[in-house]
């Protein structure tokens, strides 16, 4: 549940606006030849989160980029942050206690559209290489989604924090976007009121003299 929201795995660098342009050379991902269709079909989703277009050396270059997983079967770490923060979308965009804002649920469900889809650019089963553009649409779409998610991840956690004060399971109750944003505001009030409190001094002002014993 708790992905993780920040960027420390980032993709390969190939796969970032060039500051010299270079020629399409490469074109296979291992031995899986990309297809210039494909391609061209991946870089329109891309567009609609405005992502600049890649080319097939790139994204080539980017799958030779790629790092060894520290264990087999695994996904290099920067492909499986990208898949944590989508098993986060799909959490979210599945949860019908939740209401995503208007202007995420639609990139939400693009990303989960592509990332469940069997069509994909690269075959997923593929090792190591194998989930690099499900990794690249998540990225593309992560700054349109990262604070919606977050405010997902808060709302199932305060939504257990109901669910323990009611001593029952979070599907036992209703608890939706609008009840978890009164229950921030409180919880807020009674973190400013505790900091407050720590503040303050219970002895009265001025304080008095001490006795002195002569």
């Amino acid at each position: 549940m708790n992905a993780q929201v920040s960027n420390f795995n980032a993709l390969p660098n190939a796969l970032f606006p060039q500051s010299i342009p270079h020629p399409s050379r490469r074109h296979l991902v291992d031995d899986f030849p990309l297809d210039a269709g494909a391609v061209k079909r991946f870089n329109q989703l891309l567009a609609r989160f405005q992502h600049a277009p890649l080319d097939l050396d790139q994204i080539a270059t980017a799958a030779r980029e790629l790092p060894w997983p520290k264990a087999d079967g695994r996904a290099p770490g920067c492909i499986e942050q990208q898949l944590k923060r989508a098993t986060s979308i799909g959490l979210m965009i599945d949860d019908p206690g939740w209401e995503p804002a208007n202007d995420a649920a639609a990139p939400a469900g693009l990303v989960m559209d592509y990332v469940r889809s069997r069509r994909d650019l690269i075959p997923d089963d593929l090792p190591r290489v194998g989930r690099l553009d499900d990794a690249i649409v998540i990225d593309a779409a992560w700054p349109r989604l990262a604070d919606e998610v977050a405010c997902y991840l808060d709302y199932c956690r305060i939504r257990r924090i109901e669910a323990e004060l009611r001593d029952c399971e979070v599907s036992q109750f209703t608890f939706g976007r609008a009840d978890w944003e009164q229950a921030r505001r409180a919880e807020s009030a009674w973190t400013e009121h505790c900091r407050a409190a720590g503040q303050r001094s219970y002895l009265p002002a001025p304080a008095p003299r001490h006795f002195r014993v002569c």
